[in-house]
């Protein structure tokens, strides 16, 4: 039987029960904390042998557009290796981030989402996770891998659970947003930008326009209507998500971009999550 090596991490979740192992982290890890990936991933695979992120663009058939597949480096590695995070969205995200940096989504990754009435996990959602934090343990110890879409940003984050692109004001929007050739959402008083969710299969992203302002704004007449309400009729699927505008909000997995922004992109990531799910 081959051995597995996990790497548990609890970020901002001290009580949701994991080994005794388990390094506890920020509720979003800095940068200097998710060093210890590096660490615990760098001694498994000192060279990596299959073809880079150049070479894999360079392929005429595109083949990476396709059905996500396993990664090409397990049969390389000394040990098979899996990553546990306990936590929100945006901490999976600062986690995904690091490892898609580093090109080492190689690794398995496992997610036992912290239970938050105020923001429930979009990632656990899409994946079909367990909620209950004994039984998500247990399948994140055990259940096999899923290869999955990576979905990120032009700034170089990866989308956990949910992204969306709205006017810094958070009002009506102002702009175009686009998935692949179809106008996704355009200039109007009833449009408030878009919302958008990796899949699980090619050709990676899911989108819909908001109806309704994207966050709360703290107003009765705000809260009388539910925040980021999408129109179903205009759910489109794609490889990539382009917004132009002369003032866009993002936010990731709950986490705003620190300015506005004039434009932004989100699309597939030349490798494949490895992500444990159902």
């Amino acid at each position: 039987m081959v051995r597995m090596r996990f790497l548990f991490l609890r970020c901002g979740a001290p009580d949701i029960p994991m080994p005794t192992e388990a390094h506890d982290l920020s509720a979003v890890p800095t940068r200097k904390e998710l060093a210890l990936i590096d660490a615990f991933l760098s001694p498994l695979l000192p060279t990596d042998p299959t073809p880079s992120l150049d070479d894999i663009a360079a392929q005429p058939d595109v083949r990476h557009l396709g059905a996500p597949e396993p990664a090409p480096q397990a049969p390389h590695l000394t040990e098979p290796a899996r990553i546990v995070v306990a936590g929100s969205d945006a901490a999976l995200s600062a986690v995904l981030t690091r490892l898609m940096r580093s090109d080492r989504l190689w690794a398995e990754v496992a997610f036992i989402p912290v239970p938050s009435a105020a923001a429930p996990s979009a990632a656990a959602q899409n994946w079909g996770l367990p909620t209950d934090p004994a039984e998500a343990l247990h399948f994140a110890r055990t259940a096999p891998v899923r290869p999955a879409p990576l979905i990120r940003n032009d700034s170089g984050l990866a989308v956990a659970g949910s992204a969306t692109i709205s006017d810094a004001a958070n009002g009506a929007f102002t702009g175009e947003i686009i998935i692949d050739d179809h106008t996704l959402a355009a200039s109007s008083p009833k449009t408030f930008g878009a919302r958008l969710v990796p899949m699980t299969d090619a050709p990676g992203i899911l989108a819909a326009r908001a109806t309704s302002p994207v966050e709360s704004q703290g107003r009765l007449r705000s809260l009388l209507r539910k925040p980021c309400q999408l129109d179903p009729e205009s759910v489109r699927t794609g490889r990539a998500v382009q917004a132009g505008g002369p003032q866009l909000r993002v936010i990731v997995d709950s986490v705003p971009h620190k300015r506005p922004v004039t434009r932004v992109t989100f699309y597939r990531h030349l490798r494949d999550l490895q992500i444990v799910r159902p």
